[in-house]
């Protein structure tokens, strides 16, 4: 175990744990749930998200063998049929509304086993996770091919027109039934939003009409493969086509080495609805030029060419030096979709270089460190404060909308905040626009505490501001929440008048702070003011409302203050 988490590191991944089913389900649902589950030990290995290669045991185990120069990189190869033997996918152009790209490729005579079969299923839904964007981008099919006869075609239309028999069903369904099935299926219904309101939906038929798959959300049971399927048609439909191509290639060049012939694809014709051909998949190798002093700068190490050209070799980059030792060339196979600048090839060479082999050195600037004048403000008071004997509290930024608006009787369009598009949770809805109710709910949770209950919290909150560059503004504010059976405003003026000693502030209106009576929505009537310092508002201080102290299911009275203390900067 040690050996391979040490091999793991060295190639640039993380072993996140070792563990087994057992654990896992122990750990979630508790040990009664875990019985009868296995006990086989099971790596889990933390993959970069752009090395899709990795993603299955087959392509992490090819990379780590050619890092260990134990296997040389294997050369993958794209087998054209003889015309008129190959297969044909045609798109029509009623897919241009929903999901206009297609692409295909065959896997000839292959060989399944239980596992292997396992790890295609499971890297076809990493990708889909992934790359794909839960099949928003991408839908994967895979057929057995011997199940069908081709050309195929690629169309779409009315759900009430699309009848078949989907994977692991035992009837027959229209689309608009299939859509109802797997309303609860807890895996699928994640992806029927993508067609769902769409005039037509896109489906794959083989030219005797038989249904291949609807994407993105089911294939049809007719073609589905088996640990006997000898050869298989796999289909990306999808809305980008750079990804199609991609997702296609790892497929085929992770899988294809269980081939009779191994390393080789079968192509397929794409026939688009203007009438052109394409070849699928590219299968595309390509050569770069690096210049070494670039990548031994760039890493601080100093490699010969011909060192960094098999640092790199053992990263799946086959590089040779070139012209008098001044270039290296380097060859991008189809498996390496995140090569895309020179910096991706450097990465490489530093990974197999060793990071850990990489001297240290002093950097060639010299600065020195300040903090935030803001900070170092904010670090001042927070002593102060917790001398004063209030405790201090850290609440979340995001809070519902209720708690900042409602709650303190206001309207959300008043509060000025800042909305979240799509939150996870009604918790989360809005950013604070003050500290207040983040007190106020951390007392809640601390009832059964002795009273009285004196808390403080500096943080952040957030309003729209469309001056600047990014239509929102961060204040620093001070709060502090004083709750006991009596209302204590008193200990709250008296804190007000601690922070401005503190902060050299005099109770004076020419050059120092003053406080005015006010009235405020969370306040009790009369008993709220509002606290000037350098010439302008900084907040208020006051008792806050029955109102409010019971819709935060609070049951005694409590004063507040809260401040803000950008000004004394």
């Amino acid at each position: 175990d040690e050996e391979f988490d040490e091999l793991c590191f060295e190639f640039g991944l993380e072993l996140d744990e070792i563990t087994s089913e057992k654990d896992i389900i122990s750990k979630e649902k508790g040990e009664e749930k875990a019985k009868g589950a296995s006990d086989v030990v099971l790596y889990k290995i933390d993959v970069p998200a752009n090395r899709y290669d990795l993603l299955c045991l087959e392509g992490l185990v090819r990379g780590l063998q050619v890092f260990k120069e134990r296997i040389n990189i294997p050369r993958f190869e794209k087998i054209i049929p003889a015309e008129g033997e190959g297969q044909r996918l045609i798109i029509t152009e009623q897919t241009a509304q929903i999901r206009p790209h297609a692409v295909a490729a065959v896997l000839r005579n292959i060989t399944f086993t239980k596992d292997r079969y396992d790890s295609f299923i499971d890297l076809q839904e990493k990708l889909h996770q992934n790359i794909c964007r839960k099949r928003a981008l991408v839908a994967i099919g895979t057929h057995d091919l011997d199940t069908i006869t081709g050309p195929f075609t690629f169309t779409a239309k009315a759900p009430s027109e699309i009848k078949f028999k989907p994977l692991n069903q035992s009837q027959e369904y229209t689309a608009s039934q299939i859509m109802d099935l797997y309303r609860t299926d807890s895996h699928l219904r994640h992806y029927l939003h993508l067609i769902e309101n769409k005039p037509r939906y896109p489906v794959i038929y083989d030219s005797s009409g038989v249904v291949l798959s609807m994407p993105p959300i089911i294939n049809g049971d007719h073609t589905k493969i088996t640990l006997n399927t000898r050869n298989v048609f796999i289909e990306c439909t999808g809305t980008d086509i750079t990804k199609a191509k991609i997702v296609l290639d790892v497929i085929v060049t992770m899988f294809s080495e269980y081939c009779e012939k191994p390393f080789t694809v079968e192509a397929v014709e794409v026939v688009c609805p203007n009438g052109k051909t394409h070849i699928y998949p590219e299968l595309a190798y390509r050569t770069e030029k690096v210049k070494p002093e670039y990548i031994n700068k760039k890493v601080g190490i100093s490699e010969t060419p011909s060192s960094l050209a098999k640092l790199l070799t053992r990263m799946c980059l086959k590089s040779h030096v070139t012209g008098n030792g001044n270039h290296l060339e380097i060859e991008i196979p189809p498996t390496r979709a995140d090569i895309i600048h020179a910096c991706d090839i450097v990465e490489d060479a530093a990974i197999a270089y060793g990071y850990n082999n990489i001297q240290m050195v002093i950097p060639k600037t010299y600065t020195i460190a300040n903090q935030l004048p803001l900070n170092k403000l904010t670090e001042l008071l927070r002593l102060d404060l917790a001398a004063a004997g209030f405790t201090e509290a850290l609440t979340f930024a995001l809070c519902s909308q209720e708690d900042i608006a409602d709650k303190l009787g206001m309207d959300i369009s008043a509060t000025n905040a800042v909305l979240i598009a799509n939150p996870k949770t009604a918790e989360f809805q809005v950013a604070r626009t003050t500290l207040v109710p983040g007190l106020l709910k951390t007392i809640a949770a601390n009832r059964k505490m002795p009273l009285p209950l004196k808390l403080f919290e500096i943080s952040d909150i957030v309003v729209k501001d469309p001056n600047t560059d990014v239509g929102a503004r961060n204040y620093r504010h001070l709060c502090a929440i004083y709750y006991n059976k009596s209302p204590g405003f008193e200990i709250i003026h008296g804190l007000l008048d601690r922070v401005m000693q503190v902060l050299e502030v005099p109770p004076n209106e020419e050059n120092g702070y003053t406080i005015k009576a006010a009235e405020g929505t969370a306040f009790f009537p009369g008993r709220c003011a509002e606290v000037f310092a350098k010439g302008q508002s900084i907040g208020k201080l006051g008792v806050v409302h029955p109102d409010v102290i019971t819709k935060f299911e609070l049951t005694m009275p409590c004063s507040v203050l809260e401040i803000n203390i950008e000004p004394f900067l």
